[in-house]
């Protein structure tokens, strides 16, 4: 990003997203973060109970490598803009992969190398060291999220 601007929309093509961890645990009064396995009866921020399934959710964080035209860098891409990329909520995802344990991995595979473009801004926090993407537009007209191509491509596996 150049100069001071707040935010800058450039072009670029996806080339890895890192499928380790792409979603995190929230509250669902507060949206604040939760552990993974609930080490508190009660949120510390809401006193709401995080470990029934109804108070918490998940929310998208997905690490993205991108390239435009002049460089390589890795960017960080939270739940509004990563819905676009995989065309369901973190919960939804979350859900299919319990049934489809490489479904992280190949819908990485499946955004390789799509065309977006896409407004990246700097961090709120100091401390981040990763640009966030504000938005994500695809340039493919023919763009289908990543869901959808995984559905297919599960769906013809139980069939064969």
């Amino acid at each position: 990003m150049e100069g001071d601007k707040k935010a800058t929309t450039l072009m670029c093509a996806v080339l890895a997203i890192d499928h380790t961890s792409i979603s995190y645990r929230v509250c669902s009064a507060c949206e604040r973060p939760l552990p993974d396995i609930p080490s508190s009866p009660l949120c510390k921020f809401c006193n709401l109970n995080p470990s029934s399934s109804s108070s918490s959710k998940r929310l998208f964080r997905l690490l993205v490598s991108i390239a435009t035209d002049k460089k390589v860098f890795t960017v960080i891409c939270f739940d509004r803009a990563a819905r676009v990329l995989f065309g369901c909520s973190a919960d939804e995802f979350f859900d299919f992969a319990k049934f489809h344990p490489f479904s992280a991995g190949n819908a990485g595979k499946i955004l390789e190398g799509e065309m977006f473009k896409m407004t990246l801004s700097k961090p709120k926090n100091g401390n981040a060291q990763h640009l966030r993407v504000a938005s994500v537009i695809p340039l493919n007209s023919g763009f289908r999220p990543a869901i959808e191509t995984l559905r297919e491509l599960y769906r013809a596996r139980v069939g064969s």
